[in-house]
């Protein structure tokens, strides 16, 4: 490990010295762009979709479960994807067909989401409130593939990027600024998207007898989300053209193919001797990642959820409150992606004043777990200055609960910059002598995302209804394992070699 560490100090030095040729930049730029389409529809996601699926009839306790699809096919699509991504020998180039692919799967996803209400109602489904239960089935049919499909572009779009890169730190970092500047402007146009409730007015036919003022708007904001998806990549995919494999790439593929014709699933061979091989600090870097999104995925699942019942005391599916706190949600993780964005600008240069990115890790998951706990406060000073006008109809809450619930949003946006850059930066350093293609590599590391999604999924809707129903139990849940996180990147995850020059990689989810 210690002269791969060496190897990698010198091949970094030189990197820094090396420019990057402006062809090879236009290329990272047309391809980093693709996450600005992907992240689009990952923001809708997560701002509109859990309220959606309960007004289509599914209990809050169930909801959570919708959610398994997205940590399912992320683990098992990711790795697939990746692993014969490095092996592809077509014409076309190995990254750019399961690009396209996804690209296209997301078209249809989209359609079944956006029109599940409508397909339902044609099928029998009745209208007003009340389970739909025909459009339940669309849309999880939808939700299930478009999960698939973006698992299918991040993980070519991200490999790619390195293979762009030829290998040399000084160019990776430059790539992997420009995915999380893209990531960021995908949350920023997706979450403001979601929070403007008059975007079905320019598509007026997306308003139905079967779907409403949220439901057009969703459907709206889809259409927007998937004409820049095919956009970006179209045009990434028209300027980007691989090039030829190396000769010793080329050989490595013909040595994996024999060898996997002696096995009926080679790929499995190939991650379980990944895991097999990994080193002590990569273990111990899943053990902190898997605490880390146990921490997140709560409020990425009812941040929106959140806002609209704890903070504005609206019911889904009954009145208008529920609606504007949903918006007003919307608005706090459009906020908070404008500090992503500025901040993942930011790490590397945070990282040498504070003594390490492991250490600026550790420190931000204890702001995490401080901002998990602080939804409890401001929940309690809502429920405190609860107000009623005339004629008893409870109205929005204070501006000071607003502001609150607001300020914890964007503050969240800083840890959330180390959550999609450090781990991935630390991975490629601690298992650079692993010998695993990209794609393959990065499939291993998502198994620690995945994993705490799909428990989270499955546990987190029954936990809250244990507790009355809300979402304060998770968020504790999630306060708790940011503190393990932290701990644990303090006192047992190794500093990285050249940690002086860290590289700042992109992240998102599944």
């Amino acid at each position: 490990m210690e002269n791969g560490t060496k190897k990698l100090n010198n091949v970094s030095s030189l990197a820094v010295e090396q420019p990057l040729p402006k062809s090879k930049l236009w290329k990272i730029i047309m391809v980093a762009s693709i996450a600005a389409g992907v992240q689009f529809g990952w923001a809708l996601q997560l701002s509109l979709l859990t309220p959606y699926v309960q007004l289509l009839g599914i209990p809050h306790k169930f909801a959570s479960f919708i959610w398994l699809c997205g940590p399912i096919s992320g683990m098992i699509v990711q790795p697939v994807v990746g692993y014969y991504s490095d092996n592809c020998t077509s014409r076309f180039g190995r990254r750019r067909p399961f690009i396209a692919a996804g690209a296209a799967l997301v078209t249809i996803a989209v359609f079944l989401i956006g029109f599940a209400a409508d397909l339902g109602h044609s099928s029998g489904d009745p209208l007003g409130k009340g389970s739909k239960p025909r459009a339940i089935a669309v849309f999880v049919v939808g939700f299930w593939v478009l999960d698939v499909a973006n698992n299918m572009l991040q993980g070519p779009c991200r490999a790619l990027l390195a293979d762009l890169s030829g290998g040399k730190a000084g160019r990776m970092r430059t790539a992997n600024a420009f995915f999380s500047f893209f990531m960021a402007v995908g949350n920023v146009l997706g979450y403001a998207a979601g929070s403007y409730s008059r975007l079905y007015k320019i598509f007026p036919f997306s308003k139905t007898p079967a779907c409403d003022i949220y439901c057009a708007n969703l459907k709206s904001c889809f259409f927007i989300a998937v004409f820049l998806l095919l956009s970006l990549t179209t045009l990434a995919l028209t300027v980007v053209r691989e090039n030829e494999l190396p000769e010793k790439d080329e050989q490595e593929i013909d040595e994996k193919a024999a060898a996997g014709g002696k096995s009926k699933v080679p790929f499995f061979g190939e991650i379980f001797g990944a895991l097999k091989d990994l080193p002590r600090p990569m273990w111990i870097l899943l053990l902190v990642t898997c605490l880390n999104w146990i921490a997140w995925f709560p409020f990425f699942l009812y941040d929106t959820d959140w806002m609209a019942k704890e903070v504005y005391g609206g019911k889904v599916g009954d009145g208008r409150l529920y609606d504007l706190g949903v918006h007003a949600g919307a608005l706090g993780l459009l906020l908070n992606s404008v500090v992503l964005g500025f901040m993942s600008l930011s790490v590397e240069f945070l990282g040498k004043k504070i003594g390490g990115v492991k250490r600026l890790w550790g420190i931000l998951n204890f702001v995490l777990a401080v901002c998990m706990a602080l939804t409890v406060l401001v929940t309690k000073m809502a429920e405190k200055s609860r107000q009623y006008d005339a004629h008893g109809t409870l109205m929005a809450p204070t501006s000071g609960v607003k502001i609150g619930a607001l300020t914890l949003f964007a503050v969240l946006g800083i840890p959330l910059a180390v959550t999609f850059s450090v781990p991935f930066a630390l991975a490629s350093i601690f298992s650079s002598n692993a010998g695993s293609g990209q794609g393959l590599s990065l499939g291993v590391l998502n198994l620690a995302i995945v994993v705490p999604q799909m428990l989270v999924s499955i546990a987190g809707g029954p936990w809250d209804d244990l507790f009355g129903g809300g979402n304060l139990p998770g968020f504790i849940v999630g306060a708790v394992a940011a503190a393990a996180s932290g701990i644990l990147a303090l006192t047992m995850l190794p500093s990285p070699p050249a940690d002086a020059k860290p590289a700042t990689t992109m992240g998102g989810f599944h």
